[in-house]
């Protein structure tokens, strides 16, 4: 369409973002090593100068982000792992077995389904030394249908996305509102 200069008109868009849209679907958005960024350093200050404002500021709950994980664990049933990167972020989403174990929920299904894409290579300590295997040896996740990919997750974690968006076997379950079990 265009106006009567002749130039495009413009219509406006829908600011969409990962976040926004996490929101709007009920998914929980955990970030567990949070402090250990640059961003961490803004919680800090902000912290400080609205302490000393005599004003309420933001805290984190790390312990309670792990026990709400591992509740969409629990309350989930059969799970699966898609993991770009490692460190904490692997830990953290591959421990709610174990949490949920020693909550004494002793019948907790391990992760059925793991897929990680990293670069990190455990000969050197890196990939916290723990691949998908190591992982198995914990109870945290079945080694029936787990992937390393050892490839630069910017690279491949776009074709992985674009391959199961396009098999459209998320078309056939319910949506679910995990953000709802904490209301």
């Amino acid at each position: 369409m265009s106006s009567a200069s002749g130039s495009p008109r413009a219509t406006p868009r829908r600011k969409i973002s990962l976040i926004q849209r996490a929101y709007e679907k009920g998914v929980p958005i955990f970030v567990p090593a949070f402090s250990d960024c640059s961003a961490g350093f803004g919680i800090v200050k902000h912290q400080v100068e609205r302490r000393k404002a005599g004003k309420p500021y933001l805290t984190i709950d790390s312990g309670g982000d792990f026990r709400e994980l591992t509740e969409i664990k629990l309350a989930a049933g059969t799970t699966a792992l898609f993991m770009v990167g490692g460190g904490v972020p692997k830990n953290f989403a591959q421990d709610t077995v174990v949490c949920a174990e020693i909550l004494g929920h002793h019948d907790v299904e391990v992760h059925k389904y793991a897929v990680q894409i990293t670069v990190a290579d455990v000969r050197d300590g890196a990939c916290s030394s723990s691949t998908l295997q190591e992982a198995a040896s914990w109870g945290k996740v079945s080694t029936v249908h787990e992937q390393m990919v050892f490839a630069e997750a910017t690279s491949v974690a776009p074709i992985i996305v674009s391959d199961a968006y396009h098999r459209g076997g998320w078309k056939k379950r319910e949506p679910r509102n995990w953000a709802k079990l904490f209301a």
